[in-house]
């Protein structure tokens, strides 16, 4: 049974964050949808399959490798925290000084 899934206002904004710039690099919205869709059928599949994604050094908190994004996500009893999307080519210390 898949559970369901919150996001916390971070991811929410990072999610925000990287479509907007794909739509203002490609000057369209049409290329802006593919890493949304991306992002919507892995968000899918970590409700289903809550262990898919690599376990971090925090209880309970994994990342799902999508693309150049990893999906930074905690597993509780009934619910999936989204904490962030994070662009993996950016600064990796950041990340780890990322609060979620």
């Amino acid at each position: 049974m898949a559970k369901r899934v919150v996001w916390v206002v971070r991811a929410q904004n990072d999610r925000i964050e990287i479509l907007a710039y794909w739509r203002n690099r490609s000057k369209s919205n049409k290329y802006s949808k593919i890493p949304d869709g991306l992002f919507r059928n892995s968000v899918r599949l970590i409700s289903k399959y809550p262990l898919i994604g690599k376990s971090t050094n925090r209880r309970n908190v994994r990342l799902k490798i999508v693309k150049n994004y990893f999906i930074v996500y905690e597993i509780r009893k009934d619910v999936i925290i989204i904490l962030r999307i994070w662009d993996s080519r950016r600064n990796p210390k950041e990340l780890k000084e990322a609060n979620f």
